[in-house]
């Protein structure tokens, strides 16, 4: 109990470590978490579209879906190359960037400019949110463990987690940009904007379930625990996408900025994590050729269905 008690207060004083070294990012971390919950507020105050929020949370469960059929790969392959790998990943992150860029961004823009009937602010408004979604992401990013975690940030307790498990957490962590984005793009029951960004994003959640099922058989667990944990990474797009939709439906500039929030979440986890971790094997050639193809795909899909 007293080795428990000593290692969470060695953890707290880290971050407030942490907290002093980046007070512009702190205060600025504290202020979009309170934003977003004075807007979860006011949308329960004002009650919710009882209709729209099933689809946002049938859209967050047919990730965790997707994510788990990824996972249930694990029992059907015995080994892939890492060529493979980042190709499959790269494909998930070329569906990432379409998706923020043609269901996400110009949607919103066309949204706002609806409300403000003028071009020029409304793309401002969501220029405003790629900025909070990326100081959003920027926090979680400093304040959790993540793949590139130092001992400054968590002490002796994240050195006893390895790579391996740093990863997972990082999937898991970022697939709740994701189920925002989902849970945002029904806001107004919108199928032509909610559907292809679903349908996206279930698409992308396949490999990457598939990735971290390997990455755990590959750090000496069995298949089932394997499959399990991978599928688990998934268990945040429900919550994302409930949060999304209950977010973006409170004020009427909520909906754009909220859309703007998620593409830059989104885009802030494809160049931070996925594209880096696609070309440190040596298969850039692979993995640029999979995100393009990933891009047209959610292009094709964006233009056929929307």
């Amino acid at each position: 109990m007293r080795t428990h008690h000593t290692a969470q207060q060695q953890l707290i004083d880290a971050w407030r470590t942490q907290a002093r070294n980046k007070p512009w990012l702190t205060l600025s971390f504290a202020i979009i978490v309170l934003l977003i919950a004075l807007l979860l507020l006011i949308s329960i105050i004002q009650g919710l579209q009882l209709d729209n929020f099933r689809y946002a949370l049938s859209g967050g469960l047919a990730g965790f879906i997707a994510t788990t059929l990824g996972a249930l790969l694990i029992y059907f392959t015995r080994t892939i190359s890492l060529r493979t790998q980042d190709s499959l990943l790269g494909f998930a992150a070329g569906m990432k960037l379409a998706a923020s860029a043609f269901s996400l961004i110009l949607p919103g823009i066309e949204a706002a400019q609806e409300i403000l009937n003028q071009r020029f602010f409304a793309a401002f408004i969501v220029v405003l949110g790629l900025g909070l979604g990326t100081i959003m992401m920027l926090g979680l990013d400093y304040f959790t463990p993540h793949q590139q975690a130092n001992s400054a940030l968590c002490g002796p307790e994240c050195q006893r987690l390895g790579g391996i498990w740093l990863f997972v957490f990082a999937i898991a962590l970022h697939n709740l940009p994701e189920g925002m984005a989902i849970g945002i793009s029904f806001t107004h029951g919108d199928l032509k904007i909610g559907l292809p960004l679903t349908l996206a994003i279930a698409i992308q959640d396949i490999p990457e379930g598939f990735a971290v099922a390997l990455a755990l058989r590959s750090a000496g667990l069995n298949n089932s625990k394997a499959f399990l944990i991978g599928a688990a990474t998934g268990a945040l797009e429900p919550f994302g996408a409930m949060l999304g939709f209950t977010m973006s439906s409170s004020l009427v500039l909520a909906y754009p900025i909220s859309m703007g929030l998620a593409a830059g979440a989104m885009i802030f986890v494809v160049c931070h994590e996925v594209i880096p971790e696609t070309q440190r094997n040596g298969h850039q050639a692979a993995a640029t050729t999979g995100l393009m193809a990933g891009f047209a795909v959610m292009m094709f899909l964006d233009t056929a269905l929307g």
